[in-house]
């Protein structure tokens, strides 16, 4: 073994036996980030958006980082770096400040916003997603310097407001700074692992298009006795079209909407099947009684690797207590698109809108907007930042990790691939897969936030003897 890599192992045997003894400390630490309501989707938040951002800032400066705080049209980022070394990779981590809302807060144990400590899980909103994930880096970084001074890499951290509500500023700033940003990887933890005790690396995600349709229909709303048989029902107009966007099978609708999902080769499929749940306990733990979905896939395929599409929201009409005997006005829905890799975003938009439009019914006008879009991202396992990671995780978790697509979609990871030019997108998620990310009662454990420092830790070093492919 080169000397030089034999002394950073020791070091790093060393960091790694720090982390282990200071386990109380970074939990206290977590739950000091996890008191702000730094809630982004609410105006009145706003302060408390502040407050967390700067306690980023502050903790970024406490490590010697160079580190700024940029305003946006609504949550201001945190950007920081250490002193760049030429010779060396960099790593760009990033992650976000900002959480959920909380509601509905009678479903909380505890309140979302005072941190509790349960049978080895720390209960609060923003534990798993991502409060407690993006923090593993700093405690990792914070012991390393520490230690010895130095972290091996050079490292730079983003760290956004507005993840929860869309990254809607995050673009333009890539844009606008995408010099500053340059790195050779980028680190991301948010999400979950397979399974209980399965650390993963995630190296796909679906993209995402989300719709608004809002069906309209007479001026004011009528009496139904009066004008029912004669007026098209938004209501009824709607359910149709949304009845129409699916086959009885579980199978997209739309004309072309299949043309360049990228086929799933048999041997990733039988990778896949090694992976598939339990499907008694995911049932129970869903508290459903069968499945559904595009048929010839297995649960795991159609929840990772084929696009969907679901009605998540639908109002119109009356629905309070009793009876109102009422043709509304208008009607209204959201509907969500999961994009398979090789489906584009912007192709899938104008699919949707064509053929929506091409079956509303008579007697109706429909509005489309579309809310967010974002393109799927597929990663190469062969990268040589990959397997770093992957020697990473098995070094804080003990075992190595099993590689998958996750079903969401984070839209950053698009924006990283596209603007800033980045092939390398590790996508180490810490959490469970029943952390209740965006639930009441979500959490995090508290052994998986311990092994995610440690992994960490272990991924700036391994990165430490990659080949650097860019100038950072």
């Amino acid at each position: 073994m080169d000397r030089s890599l034999g002394d950073k192992r020791m070091s790093l045997q060393k960091i790694l036996d720090r982390i282990d003894s200071g386990r109380e400390r970074h939990v206290e630490n977590l739950m000091e980030f996890l008191r702000i309501p730094s809630i982004s989707t609410y105006s009145r938040n706003a302060g408390d958006i502040r407050a967390a951002a700067d306690w980023v800032f502050a903790r970024l400066k406490r490590l010697g980082f160079e580190t700024r705080i940029f305003e946006t049209a609504r949550h201001p980022l945190v950007y920081a770096q250490n002193s760049p070394k030429p010779d060396r990779p960099t790593l760009l981590i990033y992650g976000h400040y900002d959480v959920q809302p909380p509601e509905p807060l009678a479903e909380w144990t505890t309140p979302p916003f005072s941190p509790s400590i349960r049978d080895g899980f720390l209960y609060a909103r923003g534990a798993t997603d991502d409060k407690g994930q993006f923090f593993t880096y700093l405690r990792a970084m914070e012991t390393i310097l520490e230690m010895s001074g130095e972290i091996p890499v050079n490292v730079k951290v983003l760290v956004e407001g507005e993840e929860e509500i869309g990254s809607i500023n995050l673009e333009p700033f890539l844009r606008e700074h995408s010099g500053l940003l340059r790195a050779d990887a980028v680190a991301i933890s948010d999400g979950s692992q397979c399974a209980l005790r399965i650390p993963t690396i995630t190296y796909g995600q679906r993209g995402l298009c989300y719709f608004q349709l809002d069906v309209l229909g007479p001026r004011f709303d009528l009496h139904s006795g009066i004008y029912g048989g004669i007026v098209t029902n938004p209501i009824q107009a709607l359910v149709e079209i949304l009845a129409k966007l699916k086959t009885p099978d579980g199978k997209v609708a739309i004309p072309g909407f299949y043309d360049e999902v990228l086929r799933i080769e048999e041997p990733e499929r039988m990778e896949l099947a090694t992976l598939s749940p339990d499907e008694g306990n995911l049932k129970a733990y869903l508290g459903i009684s069968a499945f559904s979905g595009e048929p010839g896939y297995s649960i795991v395929e159609r929840q990772t690797a084929r696009p969907t599409l679901d009605v998540n929201g639908i109002w119109g009409g009356f629905s309070g207590e009793g009876a109102k005997t009422v043709i509304p006005a208008r009607a209204g829905a959201k509907v969500s698109v999961r994009l398979a890799p090789h489906q584009k975003s912007a192709e899938i938009v104008s699919l949707f809108k064509e053929f929506v439009q091409s079956v509303t019914p008579v007697g109706v006008t429909i509005e489309i907007t579309e809310l967010n879009s974002t393109d799927p991202v597929l990663v190469s396992r062969d990268s040589p930042y990959v397997r770093a990671a992957a020697r990473a995780i098995e070094t804080g978790f003990g075992r190595p990790p099993v590689f998958l697509r996750e079903g969401g979609s984070i839209p950053v990871l698009d924006l990283f691939k596209t603007v800033l030019g980045l092939e390398d997108i590790l996508l180490l998620p810490w959490g469970r897969p029943d952390d209740g990310a965006h639930s009441p009662n979500e959490r995090l454990c508290l052994d998986d936030f311990h092994r995610g420092i440690r992994s960490a830790a272990a991924l700036l070093f391994e990165l430490a003897a990659v080949r650097r492919t860019t100038s950072g």
